[in-house]
């Protein structure tokens, strides 16, 4: 199967724990690896058949940024389960970072992957 990949994605939203966490905005950034057949949109040259990153990425960014969240694993989840449901991708693998999390790490995050190949 082949891949549509989306490389840190970058998403300023309100998440975490924390009180002073939910007054702020911090920085996301998003890894995805997406099943899609590209034979189609390849031999037809046809934008119709492709997965277009710009629709994937502003919807995702609107997604996110709709209500506070806590937690990145829910962030990851959130990012999945519209990239099947309503983008109709078979597999995903979603990695959302969290940069600054910890003060002695470059970034922190999680990597899920869902559906079926």
């Amino acid at each position: 199967m082949d891949k549509v990949l989306i490389r840190e994605l970058k998403v300023e939203t309100v998440i975490g724990i924390y009180e002073w966490e939910k007054k702020i905005h911090q920085t996301l950034l998003i890894d995805l690896d997406m099943a899609w057949d590209n034979k189609l949109a390849a031999a037809s040259d046809d934008y119709q058949h492709a997965l277009c990153y710009e629709t994937v990425s502003n919807r995702l960014t609107a997604l996110i940024t709709e209500k506070p969240i806590e937690l990145i694993e829910t962030v990851a989840e959130m990012v999945a389960n519209c990239l099947i449901n309503e983008f109709n991708v078979l597999w995903v693998k979603v990695a959302v970072m969290k940069p600054g999390a910890v003060p002695t790490a470059k970034s922190v995050g999680v990597v899920i992957e869902r559906g079926h190949i």
